[in-house]
C-alpha cells in the first residue's frame, strides 16, 4: 500500500493508495472524521482503514488521505469548504492515474460522510456511496436535492454524537426522492464510534457493497436492525 503525496488546493495532501490489478477496476475514496482529536480524525482511523480494505478486497483502486492540516497534509482546517475541495482533488488525482477505470464510489465516516455526500453532488460519475454515522444534527444536508445516487446510510442505535432521530429525518427525506434507493442500516447498541461493533459495521457495509456489485444474491433492503 504505497504512501502518496499529491497536490491539493491548499498544498500537498498525504494519502495511502492501493491500485487495482485491473486497469478498468472501479475507484473508491474513503474520507475520515473531523480532525478534532476526540473524533480520531485521520486517515488511520480504524473504521476508515477497514473500509479502505473492504474496497481493496473487491478489486477497487482505493485512496484514503488526510484532509488539510492533518498529519503531513498542508493547510489548515476549513470547516468543510476546503475539505470538500481536498476530496475533489483526491478524486481527480486517482482518476488521472486510472483513466480507464469504470465506476466510482465514495465512503465517509462522520464528518467524512458529510464531505462525501457533498462530493456526490459535484461529481456525476459517483455511482454509489456509504455514509457511516453522518452528523445530520450538526451539518446541513439540504444540498441533497435531489440525491443523485443510491447508497447506504449506516448508524448506531445508541449514537449520542449524531442522534438516531436526526439521522432518521435525513433518511426519510432522501427516501422520498424518486429514482434512487437509500438503504438504512441501524447497528443495535452501537455508539458513534461503533465501539465493540466495528466488525458488525464493516460486515454490514461489505454485504451492501456485494449486493450492489452483484457478488451475492438478494435485493437491497431499505431498513434493517442488526443485532
Amino acid at each position: 500500500m504505497p504512501e502518496v503525496i499529491f497536490n491539493g488546493p491548499s498544498g500537498r495532501l498525504e494519502g495511502r493508495y492501493q491500485p487495482s490489478s485491473d486497469k478498468t477496476g472501479p475507484i473508491a475514496i474513503v474520507l475520515h472524521p473531523h480532525p478534532h482529536p476526540k473524533f480520531g480524525g485521520t486517515m488511520n482511523n480504524q473504521i476508515v482503514y477497514d473500509l479502505f480494505y473492504m474496497f481493496v478486497e473487491r478489486g477497487f483502486t482505493v485512496l484514503r488521505f488526510n484532509f488539510r492540516g492533518v498529519g503531513r497534509s498542508q493547510g489548515e482546517f476549513d470547516h468543510g469548504q476546503g475539505e470538500l475541495s481536498d476530496a475533489a482533488a483526491a478524486l481527480d488525482w486517482v482518476q488521472s492515474m486510472h483513466p480507464d477505470s469504470r465506476g466510482c464510489w465514495v465512503a465517509g465516516f462522520s464528518f467524512g460522510a458529510w464531505i462525501g455526500m457533498q462530493l456526490l453532488m459535484r461529481r456525476p460519475e459517483i455511482e454509489g456511496f456509504i455514509s457511516v454515522a453522518p452528523q445530520a444534527n450538526l451539518y446541513d444536508f439540504s444540498f441533497l436535492a435531489p440525491c443523485p445516487s443510491s447508497g447506504l446510510i449506516v448508524h448506531g442505535e445508541s449514537d449520542r454524537v449524531a442522534p438516531a432521530e436526526d439521522t432518521q429525518s435525513l433518511v426519510d427525506k432522501l427516501k422520498s426522492q424518486k429514482g434512487i434507493v437509500i438503504t438504512q442500516e441501524i447497528i443495535e447498541g452501537a455508539n458513534h464510534f461503533f465501539s465493540g461493533k466495528e466488525e458488525v459495521l464493516i460486515d454490514t457495509c461489505a454485504t451492501y457493497l456485494d449486493k450492489r456489485l452483484g457478488l451475492i444474491e438478494g435485493g437491497v433492503e431499505e431498513t434493517m436492525l442488526l443485532r
